[in-house]
């Protein structure tokens, strides 16, 4: 079986730097900066259409676009960008909670007719109480979950097309309709590592996401999550998200993850971990303690390491090495049961080349990966004898500095 690769749009802004869209003080909107931070770039939609372009001609399947507060709304942006791209499809990401599950069933119907049939679906229950309660959101971390089960159930049910009744703890609908359901019916990717989520997971999700662990507490993940799916009569696929620092040798990836470390002093990291450390998500505090805070001893399995986890929520982990090494790791995550492979770095538009180029044509050398897109510039010579884009030299579209 073949991998789907996607990348993620960095909607909260991005750069050369693991220092966040907060040295904005609009994050990153207008660039008016409160912190010393040099290149940071906002997401406007110029940039956005720069990384979807490349996402879609270096062969990457769909983007991540992520949700919160921090970030630019995932439905207005893709949708948006569906218009500079003509194949990519957009992984949008958002949260049960703040929309009614008719609309939401609705929107993607709508969405999959202007994009003719691009929209992937990420749902987010949430597992920060402070920020559910910015949007108007006071249930507790388990009961969110119960309202996710209602919510995917709903929406299920009004994709039939028949008017559709449902009367639970936290949903009423009478004749709930999607006059028109979408086709195709999004995907629904879904990721959770507490007692509360797997149930869900295994109920509704058709991929379960995974923050990218060790392969071992992966597996035991897709152990977990297969049998509970199996118990309800379901087959659940699986993906993980990972960063990616992918190079020509593996001292330049090393350089490259060292570089990013040397922005991050003390101070930065010890706010940081105290306010990840306050997150009642279970994969949060799972990604916490593969590092403990500390700097020493990042590379916590071959290749994986947790230095983006320092300061950024989320996925924590990092592939780095050399164009082989990530690949290596991708096929052992691979034989373990994950197809989907949810990726980024740190500046998005520079290592989706440095990925494209260097580790999907090693993939495809593999057997991995169901096809490859030519490049533009095949054929076009360098000086040094190779494609003008080849990630022996500078990625394309790279501007000066770090």
């Amino acid at each position: 079986m073949t991998v789907h690769l996607h990348w993620f749009l960095p909607t909260g802004g991005d750069g050369r730097t693991l220092v966040d869209r907060h040295a904005y003080t609009d994050g990153g909107i207008t660039r008016s900066r409160v912190t010393p931070v040099s290149g940071v770039r906002a997401p406007d939609v110029e940039y956005l259409a720069q990384v979807a372009k490349a996402a879609e001609q270096l062969g990457f399947e769909a983007v991540l676009t992520p949700t919160g507060t921090w970030c630019e709304d995932a439905w207005l942006t893709t949708v948006a960008l569906a218009q500079h791209t003509e194949r990519l499809k957009f992984l949008v990401a958002f949260r049960p909670g703040v929309i009614s599950p008719v609309l939401a069933a609705q929107m993607a119907a709508t969405y999959q007719r202007i994009t003719r049939g691009r929209l992937l679906l990420n749902v987010v229950t949430g597992g920060d109480s402070t920020e559910q309660r910015r949007f108007g959101d006071h249930l507790d971390h388990d009961r969110r979950y119960s309202r996710t089960d209602e919510f995917l159930s709903v929406v299920r049910g009004v994709w039939s097309g028949q008017p559709y009744d449902f009367d639970g703890e936290h949903y009423r609908i009478d004749g709930g309709l999607t006059a028109l359901p979408p086709d195709p019916l999004p995907e629904i990717f879904f990721g959770g590592s507490s007692a509360a989520a797997g149930p869900v997971a295994a109920r509704h999700s058709d991929v379960y996401l995974t923050w990218g662990e060790p392969p071992e507490q992966v597996k035991q993940k897709i152990d977990w999550i297969r049998g509970l799916a199996e118990h309800e009569g379901r087959t659940v696929r699986f993906g993980i998200r990972l960063h990616t620092i992918s190079r020509d040798s593996s001292a330049e990836a090393w350089a490259t993850a060292n570089r990013l470390l040397d922005d991050l002093d003390p101070d930065t990291i010890a706010a940081a971990q105290e306010a990840l450390g306050r997150s009642e998500s279970v994969g949060q505090q799972r990604m916490l303690a593969l590092h403990g805070g500390s700097r020493d001893k990042l590379e916590i399995a071959p290749n994986l390491w947790a230095g983006v986890g320092l300061v950024r929520g989320g996925a924590g982990t990092a592939l780095v090495g050399s164009h082989a090494d990530v690949a290596d790791r991708i096929e052992e995550y691979h034989a373990l049961g994950v197809d989907h492979f949810v990726l980024s770095g740190y500046p998005h538009l520079e290592e989706a080349y440095w990925f494209g180029e260097g580790v999907i044509p090693d993939l495809a050398r593999r057997g991995l990966l169901a096809r490859i897109p030519a490049s533009p510039l095949g054929g076009v010579p360098a000086a040094n004898g190779r494609p003008a884009s080849a990630p022996g030299g500078a990625p394309l579209l790279v501007a000066g500095g770090r």
